[in-house]
């Protein structure tokens, strides 16, 4: 992804490194296929790692006084990076500072943007916390939960939300209740530009020592995705589901299973995961993306539109 503007990446990451405690981390050309779990894509200019909020507001205060783009990355799912990179600054919240699981007296939980969602399973189940399990199967993080309203075995992110605690791109942090957020499929609007730092989230019931029952739906719901779901490298699921409709269903209709460009393969398992089976480029997965899209338009009549981000481009210049 290139910006068109012409940026002195090591000026600026030196600029950065200045205000940057010494927890932060801060790398030039740091290769993210290997922070994705689809496994493809370029570089980032610069990736930071800040270690706390004032370190994530210098980072964000610098970077838009200097008109360069920021973007951030959580536990890689749910997007594909371009195999030129990105013309940008890549912020990960990957310190431990920010993987926070504190329960409050009331039985609500506050969460760091940076924990696993599987984290937050299990610490949950441990202090039983009834209503969270849904999240255990969904390769993000908190953050990444809440841009995206994830979603799995009939359950949303925002359904066990009450506020969340954002950091917009001057530097500014203030809290937004659950009912003042724009929040809808796969998609929430303050999230767009301002950055999820902490979510307080509650529980549907709470059971006093831990319930076994926890443990058994979130067994049943590992089984469930085992099953349905492939065990190669993907983003997720591929396109959004169209109204009243699937779209691994309409997929599987146009014949598509097993359809391939290059390493990158629409898998035999469920239609909507498009597989990495090995040296897939982004541009293989693009190419796939397009053709899948013209063979079900042309059965179904249905255009689809991907739920995967195209990490710092649009799908639009794409398709």
């Amino acid at each position: 992804m290139s910006t068109g503007l012409h940026i002195d990446w090591e000026s600026l990451a030196a600029s950065l490194r200045a205000a940057l405690s010494v927890e932060s981390g801060l790398r030039r050309e740091e290769p993210l296929a290997t922070r994705t779990t689809l496994r493809v894509g370029g570089a980032a200019r610069i990736l930071a790692e800040p270690a706390s909020e004032a370190d994530l507001a210098s980072v964000l205060q610098r970077t838009t006084a200097a008109g360069v783009p920021v973007i951030m990355l959580g536990r890689g799912s749910n997007l594909l990076v371009p195999d030129s990179g990105v013309d940008a600054v890549v912020i990960s919240l990957g310190h431990p500072a920010w993987q926070r699981f504190v329960p409050e007296a009331d039985g609500r939980v506050r969460v760091g943007a940076g924990l696993r969602l599987k984290n937050l399973c299990g610490l949950a189940s441990k202090a039983g916390l009834v209503g969270f399990e849904f999240l255990e199967g969904i390769p993000g993080n908190v953050g990444g939960a809440l841009r995206m309203n994830a979603g799995a075995m009939g359950g949303w992110m925002f359904d066990v939300v009450e506020e969340v605690r954002v950091m917009s791109r001057d530097g500014a942090v203030r809290t937004y209740r659950k009912a003042e957020m724009k929040v809808d499929y796969r998609h929430c609007a303050e999230l767009e530009t301002a950055i999820a730092l902490e979510a307080v989230l509650r529980p549907a019931r709470v059971a006093p020592g831990g319930d076994e029952a926890i443990r058994r739906q979130i067994d049943a719901y590992r089984d469930k995705r085992h099953q349905s779901q492939p065990r190669e490298p993907s983003a997720g699921c591929m396109f959004k589901n169209p109204p009243g409709d699937s779209a691994g269903r309409l997929i599987d209709a146009a014949g598509l299973k097993g359809e391939r460009v290059g390493g990158a393969e629409v898998s035999t398992v469920h239609a909507n995961f498009i597989i990495n089976r090995g040296g897939a480029t982004s541009a293989d997965v693009i190419a796939l993306v397009r053709r899948v899209r013209e063979r079900v338009q042309g059965v179904s009549g249905v255009t689809l539109e991907p739920e995967v981000l195209l990490y710092g481009g649009d799908w639009r210049k794409e398709l």
